[in-house]
């Protein structure tokens, strides 16, 4: 108790910490909330560095972003010297509370350091971000962003000179660098008035914007402009990033008749009209799906606050049906290589994760793709990618995960929902002109190549009690799961690597049918993830064969959770 009620009572009476800080941790005076707020350091994870906004070291707020930045900096200074400072690191952010006042902190202290930091000058996507590193020519990129977490996060993401994601060997680079940052207080900060007049902090005006749209619409694979007049679209942005990029590109890209959710549209991290500002859940479509009864909308799409994730529903039969992240990711593979066939080469590869689900990678081998698999995180993706631009041995064509991200083409290295959805837009309305449906078009697939069924359980476990009952069931499951869990014929432990794969604490269980069950803890959120992916002839017995697994691991997690 010790240690962290004395960072406690240190940040209490630091001359440095500003009077609401403090004020906020007098009122936290609870042990158990003290602990929380100071047992450990933020840590990076899959997303960066990701968690609820307080006081305190493991919470987000301005010192431990000035921490985290100071040690990139001197990261980015060992790594590429006086050159790297003049070429610089840009900075975007999203709608969330205190998004625009962290990313200036982060700006300021890289300045104090002699890199030259350009902040967006309004809030912008993060596959925006990714794609102005390369276009500015940066040694990196940071955004202020906790995705589609709830409205009490908030998150630092860093980028790499490529544009994607620090990977785990950088990460860990990364994070030695912070960890030599014992004194929060002896953190250089530069005025913000004299790092503009020097130079040192520049902003970023709309052109980047401008080039990253004109890059999305070389993407477009569909010409027919009665098609896409004729189609009825509702979007939505959340309350975050999404709105301008979005509608430009649709409008722009001949979309007659789109229709936004007024109440969703202002950005706002408050997140007013939903529980979790996430795509991925049909609650959040909710309004959106409302008024597309009202317009008689053909297909709703919405994007998370930093618009790097996109969820839909479809109109089928006189009901919305909303679609699966693996459902959409397979959709845009069978739409985007039918355009495209004759654009492919041997060299054509799609990437996608280990925990999505492998119809698509089944359509893209019948039109001659290669298929790479990743660990769980777009970043993987993205250095695949820049690896196939380097060696010349591949030729990217698409990337997802079952996590409703997409990329089509290859100017961002990151998922981007604003190219995701014109092409979800414009597959629809190449179907509707055949009277078909996006359901319509899933259900030939399914006859085509099986039928899949997936489905997510998150557990959400907080705070130390949590993690210990995330870890206690990734032992038992190491230790029982193929025993317990039916028809497994193979156990694949990323925690050992697997192939070229980095370590990672995930468990995937391959069942004799091609089935399988994969559990990992979330790098993001305090929860433990369970996908399953099933594949049967029909519907029918695919419901039946997911209620066994779910029953399964049920079984296995309740014996655990009552045992720890």
């Amino acid at each position: 108790m010790n240690d962290y009620f004395a960072k406690y009572n240190q940040w209490l009476t630091a001359p440095f910490i500003d009077p609401q800080t403090k004020a906020e941790l007098a009122a936290a005076n609870e042990p158990a909330e003290i602990k929380e707020r100071f047992y450990k350091d933020l840590e990076f994870g899959t997303g960066g560095l990701r968690g609820i906004m307080g006081a305190g070291t493991n919470r987000v707020n301005r010192y431990t972003v000035r921490k985290a930045t100071y040690g990139l900096a001197n990261y980015l200074i060992d790594q590429f010297g006086d050159q790297g400072k003049a070429k610089g690191v840009v900075i975007a952010y999203d709608s969330r509370l205190n998004s625009r006042e962290f990313a200036l902190e982060a700006a300021l202290v890289l300045c104090a350091a002699g890199i030259k930091a350009f902040l967006f000058d309004e809030l912008q996507p993060t596959p925006v971000l990714s794609f102005a590193v390369r276009h500015l020519g940066c040694i990196g990129g940071i955004v202020i962003t906790a995705s589609h977490n709830p409205k009490e996060y908030n998150g630092y993401k860093v980028y790499n000179q490529h544009g994607y994601q620090a990977v785990p060997k950088e990460a860990d680079q990364i994070i030695t660098y912070v960890h030599q940052v014992k004194d929060l207080a002896s953190i250089p900060v530069m005025d913000e008035a004299a790092a503009r007049e020097q130079g040192l902090l520049v902003s970023v005006d709309s052109s980047v914007l401008d080039a990253y749209l004109e890059a999305v619409h070389a993407q477009s694979v569909l010409s027919n402009s009665r098609a896409k007049a004729d189609l009825r679209v509702v979007y939505t942005p959340l309350h975050g990033t999404g709105f301008a990029p979005v509608r430009a590109v649709l409008s722009g890209g001949g979309f007659e008749n789109l229709f936004v959710v007024e109440e969703q549209q202002i950005p706002d991290g408050h997140f007013p009209t939903v529980n979790t500002p996430n795509p991925e859940e049909p609650d959040a479509l909710a309004m959106a799906v409302e008024k597309a009864k009202a317009a008689a909308a053909d297909v709703v799409i919405g994007t998370d606050p930093d618009c790097d994730r996109v969820g839909a529903a479809v109109k089928h039969q006189g009901q919305y049906v909303f679609l699966t992240g693996n459902q959409i990711g397979a959709l845009l593979v069978n739409f985007v290589l039918s355009q495209r066939k004759d654009q492919l080469t041997p060299k054509s590869t799609l990437i996608k994760t280990i925990v999505t689900n492998e119809l698509g990678s089944t359509i893209a081998r019948s039109y001659g793709l290669q298929v790479f698999e990743t660990l769980t995180g777009f970043k993987f993706i993205g250095e695949k990618i820049t690896e196939f631009e380097q060696t010349g041995s591949h030729e990217f064509v698409l990337g997802y995960e079952e996590s409703h991200g997409y990329l089509v083409g290859t100017h961002a290295r990151d998922k981007d929902a604003v190219v995701a959805s014109m092409l979800i837009c414009e597959m629809a309305a190449f179907y509707l002109q055949q009277g078909k449906t996006l359901v319509d078009v899933l259900n030939e697939l399914y006859s085509r190549y099986g039928y899949y069924l997936d489905h997510l359980d998150a557990l959400v476990l907080e705070g130390l009690e949590g993690r210990a009952r995330i870890n206690a069931v990734m032992k038992a499951l190491r230790t029982e799961g193929k025993t317990v869990l039916p028809d497994v014929v193979q156990v694949l432990d990323y925690n050992g690597g697997i192939g070229d794969l980095p370590k990672s604490d995930v468990l995937k269980f391959i069942l004799h049918d091609g089935s399988w069950i994969a559990v990992r803890p979330s790098g993001t959120e305090p929860k433990l993830k369970i996908y399953y992916s099933v594949k049967q002839p029909d519907r029918d017995a695919a419901q039946q064969k997911l209620a066994q697994l779910r029953a399964a691991v049920k079984k296995l997690y309740t014996k655990t959770h009552a045992g720890v």
